[in-house]
């Protein structure tokens, strides 16, 4: 839960924001060195390939191995594991669009987030007209030129190519990207087979083993660094379906794209955030796993989207303060804040104030874990949910439906339709199962917080799902209509932030939400 009454406190989890680490060249500032051609040898395909012999490497078969290298007693040696999988790892440039500039792409990490401390190596003041390249790393993970590599890596290209490792450019296409865990699939036609890595198990790895990064860190390319896995499972506030390894091999700014392998050659991540005061590794980078690439990429390549469950639903954590008002046995589960009309949710009887703690018996411990095993389910699927409603347990059955698109969300809106623009909030009224549910004074009177967008002005202003508004800087609001005519009134006053005036646990505050144009959108 965040503390608005603790700014400082707020700060130092907003900095868990990710940071992008597509470095940007301007003209010919970034001097990218060309690698040597990768060593080749006949063999065929069916015999399996000696890690402990570079000169195995062969097109068309992967440069992974179940084979482990030879190891010394004491600290590993990857120089064979890095002959064998580096000819896989390509550089991605960006040719953006002419408005866009080495700060608009620097400062923006997946979901828009900004990055940390607003400080960049490359962050220059160039005019927009200027035409600017972002560059990224990525890898190979089929023989005929399929590529993996980040959504911010190539969002708002004018074009794509990608660089081999024999120093060889090709025009490359996009064939699906998926914002909402920053993962993207690009295809190149080299017109003849290409090395490969192969995707690896990430629900085995464990915090302790050791990990290899490889990627083109400010234009660098195919450096190679190593490291540990740190922790599993972490939530940096980058999406909805955050599921990090944290490393501390050092990434930098360019590295995002490119692959984390373990000691057996396979992918295992893709690195893709840091969190950093200045651009620079401080030992603290995440990557997606591979067991969501494969899930991605196999959607990307077949259907060019993301296919997802949905069930309309808002929740929020519960809070010890919560916990206590609902008289409830521990603050684990998905609080419901709000539920959709006509939706599976509001179908099967699901309300506000219910706790799901349960999916198709798995336990769901926070909201995340409830959004990342919904979306796992096929449109049509069954779902039956564990929920504790007025301390009494019951069971809910609904078939999952389809989550809208990102354009449909742009338009529709979130909650109850009530969609703040640039804020990133939804708002819903407040009604007597909710006022009683969030223990509100009596006669209350305003909206209440049915859903934030992660990465957005008012989720890093601290506002959360739960809270309620009473009031737009002096003025109050009685319902969600006039609450969102007072935000955008103050919108369009041109004013660089809006005050809200909340209840938070039963606490009013004040909190100044900016909107002076560092403001997330979910592409």
């Amino acid at each position: 839960m965040k503390d608005l009454k603790n700014p400082a406190r707020k700060w130092r989890r907003s900095a868990l924001a990710a940071a992008l680490l597509a470095s940007t060249a301007l003209g010919g500032y970034v001097v990218a060195f060309a690698a040597a051609p990768s060593p080749t040898a006949p063999m065929p395909q069916t015999q399996q390939m000696d890690v402990s012999n570079p000169s195995a490497t062969q097109a068309g078969v992967p440069v992974n191995t179940q084979q482990q290298a030879a190891m010394p007693e004491r600290l590993p040696s990857f120089t064979h594991l890095v002959a064998q999988v580096k000819p896989a790892v390509v550089s991605v440039t960006n040719y953006l669009e002419q408005h866009q500039t080495a700060s608009d792409q620097q400062l923006q990490g997946p979901q828009g987030l900004p990055f940390p401390f607003n400080q960049s190596p490359f962050n220059q003041n160039v005019p927009h007209a200027r035409p600017v390249e972002a560059r990224g790393s990525g890898f190979i993970i089929k023989p005929d030129g399929l590529i993996v590599t980040n959504n911010h890596v190539i969002k708002d290209a004018k074009r794509i190519t990608v660089t081999l490792d024999d120093g060889q450019t090709l025009p490359a296409k996009v064939i699906g990207s998926d914002p909402r865990t920053d993962i993207a699939l690009l295809k190149i036609d080299a017109k003849q087979p290409l090395p490969y890595v192969e995707l690896g198990n990430s629900a085995k790895v464990e915090p302790g083993e050791w990990v290899i990064a490889i990627g083109n860190p400010f234009g660098l390319s195919e450096t190679v660094t190593a490291g540990i896995v740190s922790a599993m499972g972490r939530n940096i506030g980058a999406g909805p379906y955050d599921q990090f390894i944290q490393v501390d091999a050092p990434i930098n700014e360019g590295n995002s794209g490119g692959p984390l392998l373990t000691q057996d050659g396979k992918v295992v991540g893709m690195t893709t955030a840091i969190l950093s005061p200045s651009g620079g590794s401080i030992g603290i980078g995440f990557a997606i796993p591979s067991d969501l690439i494969k899930n991605i990429a196999t959607d990307l390549q077949q259907a060019g989207h993301v296919t997802r469950g949905y069930i309309g639903v808002s929740t929020q954590p519960v809070s010890p303060a919560m916990s206590k008002a609902l008289n409830l046995p521990n603050t684990g589960g998905a609080l419901v804040a709000a539920v959709e009309p006509n939706t599976p949710a509001q179908q099967s009887g699901l309300q506000p104030g219910d706790v799901i703690r349960g999916l198709n018996g798995h336990e769901v411990k926070t909201p995340r874990d409830l959004a990342v095993d919904v979306a796992g389910i096929h449109p049509g699927g069954q779902a039956s949910l564990d929920v504790l409603r007025d301390g009494h347990q019951q069971t809910i059955e609904l078939h999952v439906a389809q989550l809208p698109s990102e354009q449909q969300m742009a338009q529709n809106g979130p909650g109850h339709g009530q969609d703040q623009g640039r804020l990133g909030l939804a708002l819903g009224p407040i009604t007597p199962d909710v006022a009683g549910q969030l223990s509100l004074p009596d006669g209350t009177q305003g909206a209440v917080v049915t859903e934030v967008q992660p990465g957005s002005a008012a989720e890093q202003a601290g506002i959360q799902a739960g809270d309620v508004i009473v009031g737009v800087g002096t003025r109050p609001v009685n319902n969600p209509s006039q609450a969102a005519n007072a935000i955008r009134s103050a919108e369009r006053s041109g004013e660089s932030a809006i005050a809200l005036r909340i209840i938070h646990d039963g606490q009013s505050a004040f909190v100044a939400v900016n909107v002076g144009g560092n403001n997330a959108n979910n592409g």
